[in-house]
């Protein structure tokens, strides 16, 4: 049987790569039994773990969110990941560079030799925009929960005599910075706000119930307020798995929208539709196509363009794509 601290890192990384864990499959997976299984789990509560016991027929135990952050586990690929988006997030212009700075240095002191290597190969400069402004994160994080929670939010903003009145709806970016985009109370009619002007005051109003914007479309209804009627021949729309402050930060001339914590909706024009598809690649994430179904249809034939550039064949002829060696 493994040392009792071997075994519990193992149980911590099954329990944290899934949401549900029937009692005899980590038995199963540990080779151990389910009593050694139970003191286990005792252990990692000790530690500070929140882990539920799952009613069921098998029985089960689930990690949990709980008020203080435990002690994570990661895997190599997890940890690089982790390290890369905090260099990203030193630059982002998002108010949160020095508390990523200070998490990047604690990451990398407790990393092995090997992955050190890695992410110190990563060098990234910023150039800041001239027109760019900061923004506190704590601003964005009270903006985000509002917008989310649907409830009124009153602030101070730069320029106005008197605090604005507003049912928030997207927090979005366009052009490097971020947007409220809400409905203002006491003029009766949609509003834009620069993110880095607003001071919130705490707390939120009442929960409200959401409007329809003009059109339904937040991307069309943002760019005809910055652009005019002028825009790109070939909109497209996507969903990305990655956070709006790291999409916004290479978007210049799209909408970002958040939609939670790791994901955005991204919208973004260009000369054609295999052009568009093209750089939507840039992102190195998973894309899901909201619409329209041209934009999908020119990612599928990019597929067949860069299969055959590989050598491979064809993902449309049904084949498994495999890069040659």
């Amino acid at each position: 049987m493994r040392r009792t601290s071997t075994r519990l890192l193992s149980l911590l990384s099954l329990l944290q790569a899934r949401r549900d864990w029937p009692g005899s499959v980590l038995a199963e997976r540990l080779e151990v039994s389910d009593r050694t299984v139970r003191r286990d789990v005792d252990r990692l509560r000790d530690l500070g773990y929140p882990i539920a016991a799952v009613k069921g027929p098998d029985g089960g135990y689930r990690l949990e969110a709980g008020s203080n952050l435990p002690p994570l586990l990661f895997d190599d690929d997890q940890a690089v990941a982790l390290a890369i988006a905090l260099r990203i997030a030193t630059t982002a212009g998002a108010g949160i560079e020095e508390a990523a700075a200070r998490a990047l240095i604690t990451l990398r002191q407790v990393m092995p030799s090997r992955l050190r290597h890695r992410i110190d190969s990563l060098q990234i400069t910023a150039v800041e925009r001239s027109t760019a402004q900061r923004v506190d994160s704590e601003v964005l994080m009270a903006l985000s929960v509002a917008v989310h929670a649907r409830e009124e939010l009153r602030f101070d903003y730069t320029g106005s005599p008197a605090p604005r009145r507003t049912h928030p709806h997207h927090l979005i970016t366009w052009g490097g910075r971020w947007y409220l985009l809400a409905w203002d109370l006491d003029r009766d009619d949609w509003r834009t706000f620069r993110a880095d002007r607003i001071a919130p005051r705490i707390p939120t109003g009442p929960r409200f119930t959401r409007r329809e914007l003009p059109g339904g479309d937040v991307a069309a209804f943002v760019r005809t307020r910055f652009q005019g009627a002028q825009a790109w021949p070939c909109q497209g729309e996507v969903a990305l798995d990655l956070p709006a402050a790291t999409v916004s930060r290479y978007t210049y001339d799209g909408v970002v929208e958040e939609l939670s914590a790791d994901r955005c909706r991204l919208t973004l024009g260009s000369w054609s539709w295999e052009a568009l598809a093209a750089e939507l690649g840039k992102y190195d994430a998973d894309v899901e196509v909201l619409g329209p179904p041209e934009l999908r249809t020119a990612f599928s034939q990019l597929a067949d363009r860069y299969a055959r550039a590989a050598g491979a064949p064809s993902p449309q002829a049904g084949l498994p794509f495999q890069a040659p060696r």
